[in-house]
């Protein structure tokens, strides 16, 4: 590991480089410029969409780049914002199958690069960008990159538990730290989205190092050349990593990019 460096960071956002109030340090922000002013690639790799992405790269005060949203499912560039690749799928039964059993649950469908389609308000502060209010299924008529379910009146065990009892073998989901739960195409995850941007860049994926916190970056730490489970992670993401650094309250990505300066 003495001789190996980094071609590309890939960078998860929320419980990374921000916390959860999406308060970024001076720390952070100033080992993020440091490692790309020595060469280095810095590609945002969220689940967020793409107006939250931007949102990130402001934070950063990254004026360019390549980055993973949606999960996987959109890969894009700004600024201007290019959308380079997207991967859509039917939600529909899915998102029927949810529902049945957690009637009261809020639907979300990305608009790509705009917002959301939404069957109710979400909680304050949760989805960025323009929002639109249909029918659930008007919100599934047709494919769509990303769903996002959420009942905040359901507390994440006992969310968790019901979503893992319905078998959706179809789709690649993910559940938060509330009782949220992202739905994406099967087979797609940060990992995916990173395949298209290091084939873009043309850098190997071994010369990839990977940061995240969330279960959202299992597949993206595991395919890494080094993936960092940030200190706060569950013992799952910390067991697929190569390392752990510090929590996101101790400025842990800022320790991991020093170590490559």
């Amino acid at each position: 590991m003495t001789s190996w460096r980094p071609k590309i960071v890939a960078l998860d956002v929320d419980g990374t480089m921000v916390d959860w109030e999406n308060r970024m340090t001076d720390t952070v922000r100033e080992a993020v410029h440091a490692i790309k002013d020595s060469g280095v690639h810095v590609v945002i790799s969220t689940g967020r969409a793409i107006p939250g992405v931007l949102d990130a790269a402001r934070n950063l005060r990254l004026d360019d780049g390549i980055a993973v949203a949606s999960n996987g499912a959109v890969v894009h560039t700004y600024s201007p914002v290019e959308v380079v690749h997207t991967v859509t799928f039917d939600a529909s039964e899915a998102v029927r199958r949810v529902l049945e059993h957690i009637p009261d649950a809020l639907v979300a469908v990305e608009e790509v690069g705009t917002g959301y389609r939404i069957s109710a308000p979400f909680p304050e502060w949760e989805i960025d960008g323009t929002v639109t209010i249909q029918t659930v299924d008007e919100l599934v008529a047709e494919p769509v990159t990303r769903v996002i379910i959420r009942a905040p009146e359901h507390d994440v065990e006992e969310f968790g538990r019901l979503v893992h009892g319905l078998g959706l073998n179809e789709v690649n989901y993910n559940i938060g730290y509330t009782a949220w739960l992202d739905i994406a195409p099967d087979g797609v995850s940060k990992a995916s989205g990173l395949e298209v941007v290091c084939e873009r860049l043309g850098v190997d994926r071994a010369d990839v190092l990977a940061v995240g916190d969330g279960m959202n970056d299992y597949e993206m730490l595991r395919w890494a050349g080094r993936g960092v489970a940030m200190g706060q992670g569950s013992d799952e993401l910390k067991a697929v990593a190569d390392d752990v650094t510090g929590t996101v309250l101790e400025d842990g990505l800022a320790t991991e990019l020093r170590r490559w300066l």
